[in-house]
């Protein structure tokens, strides 16, 4: 399901809500949180079934990776994750503990670790 039809998180997002990944996940206390239910995640529960990763044009500060997600729960969304010097090591780290096998076939997990 990875797809690079577009080059602006927004527009990516927008598309995956129209597929029903309507849920926005945030980031807090080591968990991914539903930000409406508050519902918390462990990386085990998640499961990515796509990435995009972006790179500013003209920052190249300005990165970030917009994952594609399903909780153990049935929930489906997006996460957005920079990545590169301004990034967030927790956050980063924790989907780094994603289980390899919670990762979807299309979701090129080697090209993230």
């Amino acid at each position: 399901m990875k797809r690079e039809d577009s080059k602006h998180e927004t527009d990516n997002i927008k598309r995956y809500q129209e597929e029903g990944y309507t849920v926005n996940y945030l980031f807090e206390n080591d968990h991914l949180i539903d930000s409406e239910s508050k519902v918390a995640y462990k990386p085990e529960d998640v499961f990515i079934v796509a990435h995009h990763r972006y790179e500013g044009m003209s920052d190249p500060d300005d990165m970030s990776i917009l994952y594609v997600i399903e909780t153990k729960d049935g929930g489906k969304g997006t996460h957005l994750l920079g990545y590169g010097p301004m990034a967030d090591l927790e956050e980063a780290e924790f989907f780094k503990d994603i289980p390899k096998a919670n990762y979807s076939k299309n979701a090129d997990i080697n090209e993230l670790t």
